[in-house]
């Protein structure tokens, strides 16, 4: 499957619209679109990504790669529609403690990791 990444500003917030799957192969699309914003200082980022139905440790590492070089510049980075599924694998690695994850009451549990 394919990875959409739309973007949209909007008062001075950078929301990106994540569709697909974020895996070895997609995740260079994700971090290339995320790059071109990531050293804009205090830069404002909100990544919904209630449209991704699989991740692996790959899409990981390009949202920890995103948070750390948004906030080394003053940025804020926030996570948005993740499934229950998504959710968990924040969970078990620590990250939802680092990055700012707003979670959704979502009834999808088909989501595989």
């Amino acid at each position: 499957m394919n990875l959409q990444v739309e973007l949209l500003e909007q008062n001075s917030v950078q929301y990106f619209k994540v569709v697909g799957e974020i895996d070895a192969f997609t995740a260079p699309v994700l971090r290339e679109r995320l790059a071109a914003v990531e050293n804009v200082q205090g830069l404002k980022a909100e990544l919904d990504l209630s449209e991704v139905d699989y991740m692996d440790s790959t899409g990981l590492g390009v949202f920890v790669g995103f948070y750390k070089a948004v906030s080394a510049n003053g940025g804020h980075v926030k996570i948005t529609g993740l499934n229950k599924r998504l959710a968990r694998l924040f969970e078990i690695t620590g990250l939802n403690e680092i990055i700012d994850i707003e979670q959704k009451e979502s009834e999808d549990n088909n989501a595989t990791l």
